[in-house]
C-alpha cells in the first residue's frame, strides 16, 4: 500500500496490532481508531524530533491503556497526522 502512513489503512481495519517505525509528534487519532476493540495494540515512538518514547496503547472498547516502554529516536513520521513534510529535512 502506498499512502499517508499517519492515516493508517481504514479500509482494512480493525487491526489486532499496528507498529509505527517513524517518530510522531503525538499519537495519530486515525491509528488508534483502527485498533480492534478487543485488545488491539499500537506501538509507536512519540515525542520531539530527536528523542521519543516508545509507547504501547492497548484498546478495550473505547478505553486505551498506555505503557511507556523506553526512550528512542526514529526518523520523523510525516503526513496529515504527523510532522509537516518540511520538518523532516529541517534537522
Amino acid at each position: 500500500r502506498v499512502g499517508d502512513g499517519s492515516l493508517g489503512w481504514p479500509e482494512e481495519a480493525p487491526f489486532d496490532a499496528i507498529i509505527v517505525t517513524a517518530g510522531a509528534p503525538s499519537v495519530p487519532p486515525a491509528l488508534k481508531s483502527q485498533l480492534n476493540e478487543e485488545g488491539g495494540r499500537l506501538v509507536i515512538p512519540v515525542g520531539p524530533r530527536h528523542q521519543q518514547s516508545l509507547i504501547r496503547y492497548t484498546r478495550t472498547g473505547n478505553e486505551y491503556v498506555t505503557k511507556r516502554l523506553l526512550n528512542c529516536a526514529f526518523v520523523p513520521l510525516v503526513g496529515s497526522e504527523g510532522w509537516p513534510s518540511g520538518y523532516a529535512v529541517d534537522s
